[in-house]
């Protein structure tokens, strides 16, 4: 058999992290991916004369060079930056929620934001800035929590870190009703709770701040190649480094020992790769239902207590108009029903009443993404629920037409854009296509979801517990650092440290 040191199953973002983490470490290291193509969503496709990014929408905590975040940091690490061409969005996001009388267009920037908001709500200054005392407090401390792989001194925490500790255990809405955070500022601020697909009562403030700090304080970045860019330059890095990639290569098994612990994987057609570690980039439930023989029942148990986040459902148009022709002025859109965020998530369960969505046209950022006198737009939205596991096979397309049509009337509703009688090019992803193309059950895109018992800081804090089989860890969306892009690029950073680590203690 072939042997290595450890083998990196899936080649998305936090497996190919992963994968150069080990290879820095010194490791031999395989990466296996099902796909002929690096990234899983961090990818792109073609339709036409145009190139659509299949999920990105900004890239979060990386920023300019004078002002860089932990993810430009990270790339740093990792020799991939240089490899990338970057441009910056123009605005944080503009909100629209017209049943409540709101359309806030909000820049990045922290004091920039804050004037904002106050213009926006007066008198809500001093809330605001407390936020944002607050929130760079969490991100530090998440740091320093990642920096010691979870593994931390409660007195240092609690000495350097107080107010980490006091939030910790509260949630977004709780604290800013703490702090006097005026209603409609709350409903402001709370606009990105949707690229973390839990509601302002579940989700953890600590979880929901350091996010947006990060954003607001470093501003966002996208590639001008799409997240395909970024994932061909890991790729490139991982080759660099000496580590091998087998694309259209899928693992069926992962092999265990009388300990209990990896010996080996199995690929697709009965090859067998000989190691005592395997990182999975791909979800717990696949490796234990799927992937494993013998599966403890503790780790059993704890995939089956957490609960799959939101499923993605998404749409790519191909405009023969230009941004400006067809009135579309910023780059990110984010329209609700509705500013509570409970109220709100309960509508996204059902298929008949999700409304909500999360739009960009990236002409606004990079204006040459597309030919000249044409605009691309993508629409997202969320189901809380396994809502398109119950429609039919004979009412599928149907159900995706009507979809589709919702989001355009929509949109043209909320932002006055006329958009329909330009669309040259669209296609349509539902729950179904992201979990045939990626195999995540029920199509989530989310991993699973940020709750009290299950939120950001007890996974960093019991990331070590969450080992139960020797050999086997986990990267990506549903591992420690849950989903998003920088936090799956975190979450192979800090696998694959670790695994280096596993390796050495082996001797």
């Amino acid at each position: 058999m072939d042997k290595y040191d450890a083998v990196v199953i899936g080649a998305g973002n936090g497996g190919m992290v992963a994968a150069i983490r080990l290879l820095q470490g010194g490791a031999k290291v395989l990466l296996v991916e099902k796909h002929n193509l690096p990234g899983g969503f961090a990818t792109s496709f073609r339709r036409g004369r145009f190139e659509f990014e299949a999920s990105l929408h900004e890239l979060n905590d990386f920023g300019p060079k004078e002002n860089g975040g932990d993810v430009r940091a990270l790339f740093d690490e990792l020799g991939v930056t240089d490899k990338i061409e970057w441009t910056p969005i123009p605005d944080a996001y503009r909100l629209i929620c017209k049943s409540e009388g709101l359309d806030a267009l909000m820049p990045f920037g922290k004091q920039a934001y804050i004037n904002a908001m106050e213009k926006q709500v007066p008198g809500s200054r001093k809330a605001t800035e407390a936020f944002f005392e607050l929130a760079e407090q969490t991100r530090a401390a998440q740091a320093y929590t990642s920096s010691k792989n979870g593994v931390v001194d409660s007195s240092y925490m609690v000495k350097n870190h107080g107010n980490y500790v006091r939030t910790g255990s509260y949630s977004v809405n709780e604290v800013l009703d703490s702090i006097k955070m005026p209603d409609k500022a709350k409903r402001i601020l709370n606009a990105y709770w949707c690229y973390l697909g839990a509601h302002c009562d579940d989700l953890s403030f600590s979880h929901y701040a350091s996010m947006v700090v990060r954003y607001i304080t470093r501003g966002a970045m996208m590639p001008k190649g799409r997240s395909h860019e970024i994932s061909l330059a890991l790729c490139e890095r991982i080759r660099e480094l000496g580590g091998e990639i087998w694309f259209n290569t899928e693992a069926e098994k992962i092999l265990t020992g009388a300990d209990g612990g990896v010996e080996g994987v199995t690929l697709k057609g009965g090859r067998q790769i000989k190691t005592r570690h395997v990182i999975a980039n791909c979800s717990p439930h696949v490796v234990y239902g799927r992937m494993m023989d013998k599966v403890p029942e503790r780790a059993v148990r704890a995939a089956n207590a957490r609960k799959f986040a939101g499923r993605g459902f998404c749409m790519f148009l191909g405009l023969n108009k230009s941004a400006d022709e067809l009135g579309i002025e910023n780059h990110n859109y984010f329209l609700y029903d509705t500013m509570d965020s409970v109220r709100q998530y309960e509508l996204m369960k059902s298929i008949d009443t999700n409304r909500v969505q999360a739009t960009v046209c990236l002409n606004r950022a990079y204006p040459q993404c597309s030919p000249a006198g044409t605009a691309m737009m993508y629409f997202t939205t969320l189901y809380m629920s396994d809502a398109w596991g119950e429609v039919t096979a004979r009412d599928y397309a149907k159900t995706k037409e009507k979809v589709a049509n919702i989001m355009i009337d929509r949109f043209e509703s909320d932002t006055g854009s006329r958009i329909r009688e330009s669309i040259e090019e669209i296609a349509v992803a539902t729950p179904l296509t992201y979990a045939r193309y990626c195999g995540h059950p029920e199509g989530g895109i989310y991993g699973y979801e940020s709750q009290y018992w299950d939120g950001l800081n007890p996974r960093l804090q019991m990331m070590e517990h969450d080992h139960i089989t020797r050999g086997l860890r986990f990267a990506g969306g549903y591992s420690m650092r849950l989903s998003g892009y920088s936090s799956a690029y975190f979450s192979g950073d800090i696998t694959g440290r670790q695994t280096v680590g596993d390796i050495k203690k082996e001797g």
